[in-house]
């Protein structure tokens, strides 16, 4: 509860670096658990004394430059914090609010005119009335003097083209001193600047006594109603205006006249944006060089002072008479200009832009200025992951500065991703009391501790009990433990190109399943290969099933690394899912198990073999995205399989082309993919079939096909064993074409006729109304189809391939309806 100025500057200094241990020390902790593998005997801090040193370095260089100085301009002030603030801090808000209109009488005494304001409480800062010069209202005012309201001022009624004649009464009171375009038209008409605010913006001493000391808005009201009793206020309106707020302290800012430093942003900017404009530097997705832009060729002298203790303190120097004098230290001051010893210097009390410090991060973290080995080698960087919302802050000052003092790019790609917004869309901060700790989410947390959480030490104590009322309601039961891989998964399943990340707690959920599977996996694998010697296959013994699995790996590692160049991390984590999931899981492990209780103990082994080796694959594969739990599996399959190495992570990454002779012998079979794609087919069919008739799982049943195809029949032959296995089948059979087939339940695999045997196993009615949909769905497509066909613009303008995909469909769905008829009216015959 004590303030900076209780404790004093080194006290209060003191404080921050206990509390940057603890911070710090979040941050750090959290980085480590989340699995960041970076070299941490590199972890730097901008306060450290090596990039301090650099600070100080570019600041005496650039003001030797002439590209630092020092103004009296306005600034975003924040009257809370009191100190300067960037304009990329101010979040302008929307915000109902009023529009006073106010008379100002003339100094003629021969009547008044009206102005509109939002901010009555400035009227005593203005120093001038104006008005467009074509505006007929008042083309014979212009010169003439005005009385300001409750003051003895006379100020000048001035024509300038800026003004809107449609806003308010076309009569626009002047500030200089507490409006950006006020103050550019007082320059531009040489009028005076008046600041009426202190630093905590509250009247000063500029105003009469009687509104001396007050706040601000304590002043407005008070001026509202002393006008009202001179007769001076004309009307006051509804109005809806945006709010300037400091995206920290909350508070309105004002614009707020001071002595600041400056960096002349303008010679710095051109080679940044040349740099981007050529492809020297990309951003990525590239949308986002079109905001670069925007910002960086309107660009604004850069205010880099604050009022603040905590920082970079401005290397500059005043003797008593003001003379500054700017250099590395004050040894080095008095040196340079012949100082006395006994000449009393101060420093400035100001400390530097955080951002001033963090543009100079990508070399100043290899020590420059000296030119060290690690810089050399590591500079420029290759990538910077960083959010939107400090393109302007962050990234464009790295790449100003970056080119100024070492001539090379800082890095080659920008890679903007969104930002973790909760799971109602709101961006998380400490005041909405909706911050997500990572470690809570790993670890899991309980609700109490939850809330002492997110309402221990607010800026604003009275949100606490709407934080508390938030927080039990979205975590009753506070969070489970979710485990470091499925917070990482979470994450990169959702780095899609767009701008946010929703954070939502039931994907967690689906991908702790997900991690959940692939452990379980690992413990079927791990308990067929246990006690076996494992030998690897030759390429001539492998199974049809086992060369498809493994293509799939291998093609499952090319679009990965596809999708990584891409800087799609969504979909590179969808790919590895579905290969994990669906290929390897839920179909490899399970034909697998066809051939492990074979009697055939050669595609024993090789099974065995290739369970194990495609899973290691696999888990060096999804390794970047679950290093804990790959790391985990991959030392149990170390021994069975005889790896090298003590961890997966000093293992070779699986490669988007492997030219092994083992790789080129399984392409040479192109049917590979094809054979196991219908053999899924079939038995996704026959599961469909028995899930709609209500089959017992564990009953096994007869199967009925009927094709005219040689390619069925014999592709039936070779993976009868996997589709009695996994379908649940215990006798196929095969129908003539001209052989009448009984009643059953049937589906079409192209040519390939499957039937059920309804004696027995089905309710005629429910299955006559399968049929009825089905053919209804089907009758559907081939009107949709004929019309979109019988459509000439379609046909004459759409790719051909296109227009001949459709006429395929088309024909399949006529096909397919009158097997559809055919075999409702053999239901109906025997019904």
């Amino acid at each position: 509860q004590q303030t900076r100025q209780t404790l004093g500057r080194d006290a209060f200094i003191d404080k921050v670096w206990a509390w940057k241990a603890q911070s710090g020390g979040t941050i750090t902790q959290q980085l480590r658990r989340m699995g960041a593998s970076v070299d941490w005997q590199r972890e730097r801090f901008t306060m450290d004394d090596g990039l301090s040193a650099a600070v100080t370095e570019v600041f005496v260089r650039l003001h030797q430059q002439n590209l630092i100085y020092r103004g009296k301009r306005l600034v975003n002030w924040d009257p809370k914090l009191e100190t300067a603030i960037s304009d990329l801090e101010v979040l302008p808000t929307e915000t109902a609010g009023h529009l006073w209109h106010l008379r100002y009488p003339l100094a003629s005494g021969n009547g008044f005119v009206v102005v509109a304001t939002t901010r009555p409480e400035t009227l005593l800062g203005d120093t001038a009335v104006a008005v467009h010069p074509d505006d007929p209202r008042y083309q014979a005012l212009i010169g003439q003097q005005l009385q300001l309201p409750l003051t003895s001022r006379l100020i000048p009624i001035i024509a300038d083209d800026t003004v809107d004649p449609s806003f308010g009464s076309g009569c626009v009171k002047i500030t200089p001193g507490h409006d950006f375009n006020d103050f550019a038209m007082g320059q531009r008409h040489q009028l005076p600047v008046i600041n009426i605010f202190t630093r905590t913006a509250c009247l000063n001493d500029q105003v009469p006594s009687a509104y001396q000391g007050l706040d601000r808005f304590v002043a407005r009201d008070k001026i509202i109603a002393d006008l009202t009793a001179l007769e001076l206020l004309e009307k006051i309106e509804a109005h809806t205006l945006k709010l300037p707020i400091g995206d920290r302290s909350g508070v309105v800012i004002e614009p707020y006249l001071t002595e600041q430093w400056y960096v002349k942003a303008g010679p710095l900017a051109e080679p940044a944006i040349q740099a981007v404009e050529n492809g020297t530097i990309e951003f990525v997705p590239k949308a986002w060089e079109n905001t670069y832009f925007a910002w960086m060729r309107n660009i604004q002298d850069w205010c880099i002072s604050r009022q603040l203790w905590w920082g970079h303190r401005i290397p500059a120097w005043y003797d008593e008479s003001g003379k500054i004098y700017v250099g590395r230290n004050e040894a080095e001051v008095r040196q340079i200009h012949q100082l006395a010893e006994h000449l009393p210097l101060h420093q400035d009390e100001d400390v530097l832009d955080t951002w001033f410090s963090s543009a100079l991060w990508t070399f100043s973290t290899l020590g420059w200025p000296t030119q060290t080995r690690e810089l050399q080698r590591f500079h420029p960087t290759s990538v910077l992951v960083t959010g939107f919302d400090i393109i302007f802050f962050w990234v464009a000052r790295m790449i100003m500065m970056t080119l100024q003092f070492t001539t090379q790019i800082p890095f080659q790609k920008v890679y903007v991703h969104g930002l973790v917004r909760d799971g109602e869309g709101q961006k998380m901060s400490k005041s909405k009391g909706n911050v997500l700790d990572p470690i809570d989410v790993i670890d899991g947390i309980s609700l109490d501790a939850l809330i002492h959480k997110r309402t221990q030490g607010l800026m604003q104590p009275h949100l606490a009990d709407k934080i508390t009322q938030q927080t039990r309601k979205q975590f009753p039961e506070g969070i489970a433990a979710y485990g470091t891989d499925a917070l990482r998964f979470t994450f990169l399943s959702l780095a899609s190109t767009g701008r946010d990340i929703r954070f939502d707690m039931s994907r967690l959920e689906g991908y702790r399943n997900f991690c959940n599977k692939l452990w379980n996996a690992t413990r079927f694998v791990l308990m067929h290969i246990e006690n076996h010697q494992l030998q690897p296959a030759t390429p001539d013994s492998l199974s049809v099933i086992d060369q498809w699995m493994r293509t799939r790996c291998e093609q499952a590692a090319a679009h990965i690394h596809q999708h990584l160049l891409d800087y799609r991390f969504d979909l590179a984590a969808q790919q590895l899912y579905d290969v994990i999931w669906e290929q390897f899981c839920d179909w490899y492990v399970e034909f697998a198990k066809v051939s492990l209780f074979s009697d055939d103990t050669i595609q024993q082994n090789n099974t065995r073999y290739q369970l194990a080796s495609c899973l290691e694959y696999l888990l060096r594969l999804a390794h970047p995205m679950l290093p804990f739990i790959t790391e985990t599996l991959w030392q149990q399959l170390r021994q069975p399989l005889q790896l090298t190495g003590d961890s997966i992570m000093l293992a070779a990454y699986p490669q988007a082309v492997d030219q092994t002779p083992q790789h080129q012998q399984l392409n040479q079979d192109a049917d590979v993919s094809a054979k196991i794609d219908w053999l899924k087919q079939v038995i996704v069919a026959i599961r469909t079939l028995r899930s709609e008739l209500n089959v017992a799982p564990g009953k096994k049943i007869t199967l009925l096909l009927q094709s005219n195809q040689a390619q069925d029949h014999a592709w039936i032959e070779q993976f009868s064993a996997e589709i009695k296995s996994l379908a649940r089948i215990e006798n196929i059979d095969w129908l003539d074409a001209n052989q009448t087939a009984p009643m059953a339940a049937t589906q079409w695999i192209d040519q390939l006729h499957i039937l059920l045997p309804m004696a027995g196993l089905i309710d005629v009615t429910a299955e006559r109304e399968r049929l009825q949909k089905q053919l209804l769905d089907s009758k559907q497509w081939v009107d949709r189809l004929e019309q979109k066909l019988a459509n000439r613009q379609f046909v004459d303008n759409a790719p051909a391939d296109v227009v001949q995909r459709e006429r395929q469909k088309l024909s399949e769905h006529q096909t397919l309806c009158g097997q559809l008829q055919s075999q409702l009216q053999q239901l109906l015959s025997l019904s």
